[in-house]
């Protein structure tokens, strides 16, 4: 595994820390409706404080596009970071020059601040090294935290980690080393579930995965393309037909790397793309015309499941079928529980990531009994797709 520095490698009593996070949380109407990036950054905050930190909290919020819009303030989220963790939390309302510096210089040790978002400055997306620079002023060490934003080379990732001895934190030190027990230096056989709409999206992915582990299980409805592809009758069904060559390209190239694609064997289809519409189980190369399909087969499910219980390593992004819309979760959610069984018995380790995959694994009531559950969303997939992420590929210098 790349070697990067963690907290325990840190004393940092009495010294400035400025802490990269992600509290890009879900605002509405002044209301944080979800905690769960706050929930997971408060071990790396709180361990801080305790050894006596100054701690710096910086995070950007939402796309201001480098100007100060006060809905996207990060005032509320810091009074909700406060909550969390049973302390009091200060803010700054500016991330850089006087007030942030004046703030920071107003701390003692085992305080706790969070600056403004980073984004009302046009430097951090650009990288500009003077906002790097700024932000370093503030801070004694860097500590990032926050892995869900490390696949963009902005001034708070990637330039301050230049300019200051840098760290991860322990939420980015979890994600990196279940990562690198994904695919990095994996228990084989490896299997990989990937879903979601489209091949065109996932090429980088599919590609990368066909080289690196030994099943790869297509689900949702890129599948259809794959079963479009080769000569399946897909009915009204979502598929991209302009992908068909791609889609062949795909198996061939896996066939060759001796990885064994698992497609659909029977689809669950309806006539209307809607919760509880009329259903019926068809063959997965004879979706009747005018009907969709909308989730795996029961015979899927079986076949799924029976080659994960040959499994060490599974890597899941993206769902099985339509689970935003009964009964068409009933494919992942299967899945999904046999998962955490055989994740729970001790034979397999799970790492799951995507937005909609959690949004799945949580539905299915079994977020918390897979071996790890990345919400870092496009990270967490470009680290799939085998891309160097900026924020970490500074962190590993640094170490």
């Amino acid at each position: 595994m790349p070697k990067f520095r963690t907290l325990d490698d840190l004393d940092p009593r009495g010294r400035r820390v400025l802490l990269r996070a992600d509290l890009n949380v879900p605002l509405r109407e002044g209301r944080i409706s979800d905690l769960t990036r706050i929930e997971r950054l408060a071990p790396t905050i709180r361990e801080l404080a305790e050894k006596g930190a100054r701690v710096i909290v910086c995070s950007h919020f939402d796309r201001p596009k480098g100007k100060r819009v006060p809905e996207m303030s990060l005032a509320p989220v810091a009074q909700a970071l406060g909550e969390v963790l049973g302390r009091p939390v200060a803010f700054a309302e500016d991330c850089i020059g006087p007030v942030a510096e004046a703030a920071a210089a107003a701390l003692a040790d085992g305080d706790v601040l969070v600056l403004e978002n980073t984004r009302f400055h046009p430097g951090e997306e650009r990288n500009d090294p003077a906002m790097a620079e700024a932000l370093a002023r503030l801070a004694d060490i860097f500590v990032n935290d926050a892995f869900s934003a490390a696949h963009r080379a902005h001034a708070s990732t990637e330039g301050v980690a230049r300019l200051l001895p840098a760290y991860a934190g322990r939420l980015m030190q979890a994600e990196l080393e279940a990562l690198d027990r994904a695919l990095g230096h994996p228990v084989r056989p490896v299997a990989a579930i990937v879903g979601g709409a489209k091949i065109s999206t996932k090429l980088d992915l599919l590609g990368n995965l066909s080289g690196r582990v030994d099943v790869l299980i297509i689900g949702g409805a890129m599948a259809n393309t794959f079963l479009a592809a080769q000569g399946g009758r897909l009915g009204a069904s979502l598929q991209e037909g302009e992908m068909h060559e791609t889609a062949r390209a795909i198996l061939e190239a896996a066939k060759a790397r001796g990885c064994t694609v698992l497609l659909p064997r029977d689809l669950v289809a309806a006539e209307a793309f809607a919760a509880h519409a009329p259903h019926r189980i068809v063959p997965a190369m004879a979706v009747p015309e005018g009907m969709m399909a909308l989730d795996v087969g029961p015979e899927t499910v079986a076949d799924i499941t029976q080659r994960l219980s040959g499994c060490r390593t599974l890597v899941w992004n993206g769902p099985l079928g339509a689970f935003e819309l009964p009964p068409f979760d009933a494919g992942t959610r299967a899945v999904a529980v046999e998962v955490a069984r055989l994740t729970e018995a001790g034979g397999l380790a799970s790492i799951a990531g995507g937005g909609d995959t959690v949004a799945a694994l949580r539905q299915a009531g079994v977020a918390e009994r897979m071996t790890y559950v990345s919400t870092a969303g496009g990270a967490f997939l470009e680290w799939l797709e085998g891309k160097e992420l900026p924020g970490v590929a500074a962190l590993e210098r640094a170490g």
